[in-house]
C-alpha cells in the first residue's frame, strides 16, 4: 500500500510533462517530394535495350514490370555454363521503377551476368554492385521475383552464381 501511495505522485507528474507528452505524440513532419523513382535516370546495365522505365501512373504489378517477353526468354533459357557461386543471400523486392532483370547484391564489385535459384527455379540474371557490407542482403528486381516465383513481400533466400 505504502508503495502505490509513493509511485501515485510521479504518475501523475508523469501525466503533465510536456516533454512525455511530445515523446508520446505522433510529429506530422512535411516531406520533401523530388521526382519520381522512375526519373533517377539511368541505371548501369549490360543489356544494351534495357526495357522502359514504368509508366509514373503505374499501380499493378503488371504496370511496373516492363520486362520483355525476349527479355523473359532470355533469362529462363538454359545457362551456357555452370559459372562459379559467389554464395547465397537473403534479397527482398528492389524498386519497381527499376526495370530489367537484376539482383544488387554485395556480393559481386561490378556489374556482370550470372544466375540465381530459388527453390528449383533458376533465371540468368544481371549482378548489380549494391556497395553495401557483405552479408548486409539483397535486392530483386520485380521481374525477376515473378520469373522465379517468389513471393513479392518476402524474404528469400537464393543461391547466386557468376557466368
Amino acid at each position: 500500500m505504502r508503495a502505490a501511495i509513493l509511485i501515485l505522485p510521479f504518475a501523475l507528474a508523469a501525466c503533465e510533462s510536456p516533454s512525455l507528452r511530445q515523446i508520446l505524440q505522433p510529429r506530422a513532419e512535411p516531406v520533401e517530394t523530388g521526382q519520381p523513382l522512375s526519373a533517377t535516370g539511368p541505371v548501369e546495365t549490360l543489356d544494351p535495350t534495357p526495357p522502359p522505365p514504368p509508366p509514373p501512373e503505374a499501380r499493378t504489378v503488371d504496370e511496373f514490370d516492363t520486362a520483355t517477353e525476349e527479355d523473359q526468354a532470355d533469362a529462363l533459357a538454359a545457362p551456357a555454363a555452370t559459372g562459379s557461386a559467389l554464395g547465397t543471400t537473403l534479397a527482398t523486392l528492389g524498386s519497381p521503377a527499376d526495370p530489367g532483370i537484376w539482383l544488387k547484391t554485395p556480393l559481386v564489385s561490378q556489374t556482370v551476368m550470372g544466375r540465381v535459384e530459388y527453390q528449383g527455379n533458376s533465371i540468368n540474371i544481371e549482378l548489380r554492385p549494391s556497395g553495401a557490407e557483405a552479408g548486409s542482403g539483397s535486392q530483386l528486381s520485380l521481374s525477376a521475383m515473378r520469373l522465379i516465383d517468389a513471393p513479392l513481400t518476402e524474404i528469400v533466400e537464393l543461391a547466386v552464381f557468376r557466368s
